[in-house]
């Protein structure tokens, strides 16, 4: 599916009938800005598209196939980008998935293609064909607001994990060690592929000694700035909740080895307890002549004896706090 949008700057606004065969007309007004997003095609129109703007190949290639990273390419007469959108299903076996967006930023166009549905960007669809208000401010701020939507989708994400981790605190001390273990590690396997792909973006978009890595309009670098603030938010988040989780999980095994070390030392005070009692039962247990063996007093004798010794023992125990 390939939708067209441009902005007339001379009519202040938007087409969306445009013709591929006039896009070349159309550019040639600098100030005029084309939007092309290019959704699920096939390789066939791809290349059409990059014959008209006359796109790298391997820039084209990158567009065929998923790469695992962001990055920015610079071709002289535009520039490439590789950002990742994220879908969230807490009850997939793949909590998390990464929705690839390409991206050919030139003077007054702007090409963006993509294999799966971005809410963020049907969203701007449905704008676009009714206002000017993303298109009339240059290619630069589109870029922005296209980035700057996927980027709100990870904060309920980031939320939703906050929530998981207060959640299992309390099942630590409720479920199993198999199921909260296996909620940890899930939750663990989710920050670390956000970080994965949060952190490339963030480097697009620092500076290299007050230099941005593409042009900027002077009155939209408040925008990429907010935008940098937002993505540092992400990566601050990721890392708060990746060292709550890992403290969270040395914590849970500390409990476990603790429930582990009062079994034994339960185990360990009645075996202790046991030792005499056996000692004195096979004692008199043997098949040989003892003293008063066959008067009845011996054995009532012998039980309150157990008994007696039984009780200083756990009393003793007791006192020292070894129960």
């Amino acid at each position: 599916m390939i939708k067209m949008y441009l902005y007339d700057e001379a009519m202040k606004r938007v087409q969306s009938n445009v013709s591929l065969q006039d896009i070349h007309a159309h550019l040639e007004q600098p100030d005029n800005l084309l939007w092309i997003d290019l959704y699920d095609v096939k390789a066939d129109e791809l290349y059409t598209i990059a014959k008209a703007f006359d796109f790298h190949p391997l820039a084209i290639e990158d567009c065929l196939h998923d790469s695992p990273r962001a990055k920015v390419d610079d071709y002289e007469d535009y520039k490439f980008f590789v950002f990742h959108a994220l879908r969230y299903n807490e009850e997939s076996d793949n909590e998390i998935t990464t929705l690839e967006l390409n991206v050919f930023l030139g003077p007054n166009y702007v090409v963006t293609i993509h294999k799966h549905k971005l809410r963020w960007l049907g969203q701007m669809d449905a704008v676009c064909c009714v206002s000017p208000k993303y298109l009339s401010r240059g290619a630069d701020f589109l870029l922005y607001t296209l980035i700057d939507g996927i980027t709100d989708e990870y904060f309920p994400i980031l939320d939703r994990i906050g929530v998981r981790i207060d959640e299992l605190e309390d099942e630590m001390y409720q479920e199993g060690v198999k199921e909260v273990t296996e909620e940890f590690l899930a939750l663990k396997r989710t920050i670390i592929l956000i970080r994965r792909v949060i952190l490339p973006q963030r480097r697009i978009f620092l500076t290299t000694n007050g230099r941005w890595k593409f042009q900027i309009q002077e009155d939209n670098i408040p925008f990429y700035t907010d935008l940098i603030d937002h993505i540092e938010r992400i990566v601050d988040s990721t890392e708060t909740y990746r060292d709550l989780a890992n403290s969270a999980l040395d914590t849970y095994y500390s409990i476990i080895s603790a429930k582990s070390s009062e079994k034994l030392n339960v185990l360990t005070i009645i075996s202790t307890i046991m030792l005499p009692l056996t000692f004195i039962t096979g004692f008199f247990g043997m098949n040989v002549p003892l003293p008063f063996e066959k008067s009845p007093i011996t054995t009532i004798v012998i039980f309150i004896g157990l008994i007696a010794m039984t009780y200083g023992m756990w009393r003793y125990f007791k006192k020292h706090e070894l129960m």
